[in-house]
């Protein structure tokens, strides 16, 4: 249960990035900025973290070994994840956004096939291709069908185009997230604690945000003093705080799909905080009967998700035990 519940946490502070952009977005903020501006920020702070473990010499003695694998697949798992969804703020509200975000339950359980995971055979410990899984699979599709219906009546009001720019990048983000974290997952090898692969990812992604915020320059101007501070704000609770919690809980599980699954579900409870911080920070309307609906089926989903991973490692404990 450790995992999951790190993934709620991790859930909780990763909606602030949702309500936050949505929040610049309105007070004529650029996309750009949102973007850039939160991994610019985390670095301080990642870089006090694992100094303070005396971890940063092993950290960058491990880039130096594979530079390319981490400028990669840190652009992929941070800048393609995090650009389309600040992009997606200008055209779509803050909860459509977090809604459509929660693809990446499905998402994730399908890149399986792309990665290796370890399981018994009789002749002991063995690397297999993992397989997508299904029966997860069919509780991550309750927890999107409470998702369509918590967001259905609001979603008649959306434009075609708000959908089209709106969602497309989301659903881009989606795979980007997962694969680009599993990826430095397996490059790393668990010779790094999660402190410092984040920090890594980051500074590995830098070039990305450099050139990016040069382009701004040119483009829309510098940012505001508000922008600076809420992209601030973003890179603590989201960039920070919940991305070390997702990738503890993602660490604990690493090298089975299926419980890997469970934690990538345990996001969808993101649309409930978003939901809660629009209320309060937005003035957003009070969801409707629909939506209440749908929350009570994204919250069951997530708990047979988990009761399944729990009743399936079991079976794995006492098969390796027999």
């Amino acid at each position: 249960m450790r995992p999951i519940i790190l993934g709620i946490l991790a859930a909780f502070f990763f909606a602030f990035t949702f309500i936050l952009n949505r929040s610049m977005d309105q007070a004529g903020g650029s996309w750009i900025w949102s973007a850039s501006l939160r991994y610019f920020f985390m670095v301080p702070f990642l870089f006090v973290i694992v100094m303070g473990r005396k971890n940063l010499k092993s950290l960058l003695l491990e880039m130096k070994k594979r530079p390319g694998a981490w400028l990669v697949w840190s652009t992929i798992g941070f800048g393609l994840f995090y650009g389309p969804i600040c992009f997606s703020a200008a055209y779509a509200p803050g909860w459509l956004i977090a809604a459509t975000w929660q693809v990446t339950i499905i998402s994730g359980s399908m890149l399986a096939p792309l990665f290796y995971e370890t399981v018994m055979t009789g002749k002991g410990p063995s690397q297999q291709r993992g397989k997508i899984p299904f029966r997860g699979l069919g509780m991550s599709l309750i927890i999107l069908l409470g998702i369509i219906l918590m967001q259905l009546d609001q979603a008649s009001h959306i434009s075609p185009a708000a959908i089209s720019l709106g969602v497309t990048p989301v659903l881009i983000a989606s795979f980007a997230y997962p694969l680009g974290n599993r990826k430095m997952m397996d490059i790393c090898g668990g010779r790094l604690d999660v402190f410092q692969r984040v920090l890594g990812m980051t500074l590995a992604s830098l070039p990305l945000w450099a050139v990016l915020s040069l382009y701004g320059l040119f483009t829309v101007g510098a940012p505001s003093k508000g922008q600076i501070v809420q992209s601030g704000l973003v890179a603590v609770s989201s960039g920070v705080i919940a991305t070390i919690l997702f990738f503890k809980a993602t660490d604990l599980v690493r090298g089975n799909m299926q419980k890997l699954a469970a934690v990538e579900a345990t996001q969808s409870v993101e649309v409930l905080f978003a939901v809660a911080g629009e209320l309060v920070l937005l003035k957003s309307a009070l969801p409707t009967i629909l939506s209440w609906s749908g929350m009570i089926l994204v919250m069951a989903g997530m708990v047979l998700h988990s009761s399944l991973s729990h009743i399936n490692n079991k079976k794995n404990d006492q098969s390796l035990s027999a």
